[in-house]
């Protein structure tokens, strides 16, 4: 064991042997920024920011969720995802109604509208992600999936 954790030193900041190049939170940090500046750049000349974009796609793929749930999912916290939410529904995006089975759940779902702009954004943004997964293999694709969502649990 102790052989296996000296070969781990290098990934630790606080050793003398860390190289940041070998450590996966830097590239994890390089690749969020860089995809940000990437989709922030498609999705501004269709009115839609990354948050909006979140909120969009999380409707499109489970047809209708709570506020919180949106918020959890989307990696927001639930005052800003509430201001969201209703700044789409007065764009005509989201529909955004009180929960038969629940008063105190708030639930949202997309308009027509929203539909239709997340088609568009689909669209606009197919480019970018077939950039990005160029020359990776379905398996080297679900195996980095794997290894994020293990450093994902690691951390919760």
């Amino acid at each position: 064991m102790a052989t296996r954790s000296k070969k781990l030193e290098k990934y630790l900041p606080s050793s003398e042997n860390f190289d940041v190049n070998e450590f996966p939170f830097y590239w994890v940090a390089k690749l969020n920024s860089l995809y940000s500046m990437e989709i922030e750049k498609t999705l501004k000349p269709l009115n839609m920011d990354i948050s909006r974009w979140r909120v969009a796609m999380l409707l499109r793929l489970h047809g209708e969720m709570s506020i919180s749930d949106i918020a959890e999912h989307a990696l927001g916290k639930l005052p800003t995802i509430t201001k969201i939410v209703y700044r789409m529904r007065d764009e005509g995006l989201l529909t955004v109604e009180q929960s038969e089975t629940d008063g105190r759940v708030t639930v949202v779902r997309l308009t027509e509208q929203g539909h239709n702009n997340v088609e568009l954004v689909l669209e606009q943004t197919q480019g970018l992600f077939k950039k990005a997964f160029t020359g990776f293999t379905e398996a080297q694709i679900n195996k980095s999936t794997q290894l994020l969502q293990r450093f994902f649990d690691n951390l919760s």
